[in-house]
């Protein structure tokens, strides 16, 4: 029996950090264990906010190189460039003929701006280009064009989908036949909420990220940093209201969790001591991505190859798909 097929977009933003790990990249990656997956990393759609070449070429093998390193197979799944699928493009001007104004005006992203424009008694507007303004729409394209059956997203992702559905549906009406695939959500209720070194979930917009290969040596000054409160080294302790072990549970063996819970509730192990706990787990698990990450960033040609080839993979599926549009279309 075939598998059904997943898609998961990477965005490249800049330096992977922990709560990335958790919260993206490990669930996605288990995938593999009962989807036929594909992985890309969504160049195009960087470039809306992304203007600076070198940032934006940086930033896109440093996402590429990280999601290899946390165990990514390019041998077992399609991994490759949104870029590099000129498909995409193609199939992004068609499904715009069935894509109604008044759909993209509905998208939060939009209305998150437009709300923003009218407190500040700016234009409506302003700051707002077309490819942010059709991003669903590109979307749509990335996520119809492989056939794919569930796309795993967060909560606040879902509206992305359901778009995706409606434009698909259209066009196997108008046409009447199932032309395209329609997608479904795959929500992530349970993904790791990680908290970051003030407390607060971890994220770039707060500060508060450890970055997922960092050195060792920054790896330890930063959980270091970690805020705790003041009770005093020989004061029993809750683990569970503590940031040090809630990151602490996510990296240790279960034994490893029980026994330092158990110290934390006898009192007598201060603060310090907990976070050079949670270092040695942190830097444990860590150490060989940090490595693998290294060897891969060493090596941009290598990096390119890997990406190349996946392209290579995934363009006759995309051109399948086109070819089955224009036909229905009568192009």
């Amino acid at each position: 029996m075939n598998k059904k097929i997943a898609l998961t977009g990477i965005k490249p933003t800049g330096s992977l950090h922990i709560g990335n790990y958790f919260g993206a990249i490990k669930p996605a990656l288990a995938l593999t264990a009962n989807y036929e997956t594909r992985y890309f990393i969504a160049d195009y759609h960087a470039l809306n906010t992304m203007k600076d070449p070198a940032e934006l070429s940086v930033s896109i093998r440093e996402v590429a190189a990280g999601w290899l390193a946390a165990g990514l197979d390019p041998d077992k799944v399609i991994f490759y460039r949104q870029s590099s699928i000129p498909e995409v493009f193609e199939l992004t001007t068609m499904l715009m003929a069935f894509t109604s104004k008044g759909l993209m005006n509905r998208a939060h992203a939009y209305k998150a701006i437009v709300q923003e424009n009218n407190e500040k008694q700016n234009d409506p507007d302003a700051g707002v280009n077309m490819g942010l303004f059709t991003y669903p729409v590109l979307m749509a394209a990335d996520i119809i064009i492989f056939d794919s059956d569930v796309v795993p997203v967060g909560k606040d992702q879902v509206q992305h989908i359901e778009m995706a559905q409606d434009i698909a549906q259209s066009i196997n009406a108008n046409y009447k036949q199932e032309v395209l695939r329609v997608p479904q959500p795959a929500v992530q209720e349970n993904s790791a909420v990680v908290p970051g070194l003030d407390g607060r979930k971890m994220s770039k917009s707060y500060g508060n990220t450890i970055p997922l290969f960092a050195p060792e040596k920054n790896l330890r000054k930063l959980i270091m940093r970690i805020v705790t409160n003041s009770q005093a080294m020989e004061e029993p302790k809750d683990p569970e209201t503590s940031q040090i072990f809630l990151l602490y549970k996510l990296f240790a063996l279960p034994e490893e969790q029980a026994a330092l819970a158990a110290r934390y509730r006898a009192g007598g192990m201060g603060w310090g001591e907990a976070k050079e706990e949670l270092f040695r787990v942190v830097n444990r698990e860590l150490s060989p991505l940090r490595e693998r990450f290294q060897a891969i960033t060493a090596d941009p040609a290598g990096l390119d190859r890997i990406l190349a080839a996946g392209a290579e993979k995934a363009r006759p599926i995309a051109a399948a798909t086109l070819r089955r549009f224009r036909k229905a279309a009568g192009i």
